[in-house]
């Protein structure tokens, strides 16, 4: 059963070129530095920083959208949700293959920003494999 627009959050999904998805939602699940936090309707404010994970969004029409994000920030306030990332992708349109690829790349690298690109590539594959 869909909740009524009054019951429901509105949420907002962005990277920094483009609004990835906004609509209402019954719940947000997102992992912060502190660890998972999940937001349902009249949630105390928060601002947190995110961490390369995914996201999954209770779409109020029974839906749950899922993405990767990299890192970024997560903020609650008067039932609006905002998630702002560097780069955001729905599941939907993560190529896994391509995520593979980059996974092998970053573990066979020992540059600085290996652990980094190991931890975007497993983010992208999980939210792809939950969808």
């Amino acid at each position: 059963m869909a909740a009524s627009e009054g019951d429901a959050l509105q949420v907002e999904l962005v990277a920094a070129d483009r609004t990835v998805w906004s609509g209402q939602a019954t719940m947000v699940i997102a992992r912060t530095v502190e660890g998972d936090v999940g937001v349902l309707r009249d949630h105390a404010p928060l601002l947190s920083l995110l961490t390369d994970a995914v996201v999954e969004i209770s779409a109020e029409e029974g839906d749950v959208v899922v993405a990767a994000v990299d890192g970024g920030f997560l903020s609650v306030a008067n039932n609006r949700v905002s998630i702002l990332s560097e780069r955001a992708i729905l599941a939907t349109d993560i190529d896994v293959s391509a995520a593979q690829s980059e996974l092998e790349e970053a573990r066979a690298s020992d540059g600085d920003d290996a652990e980094s690109r190991i931890r975007r590539a497993e983010a992208r594959i999980r939210a792809a494999e939950h969808a």
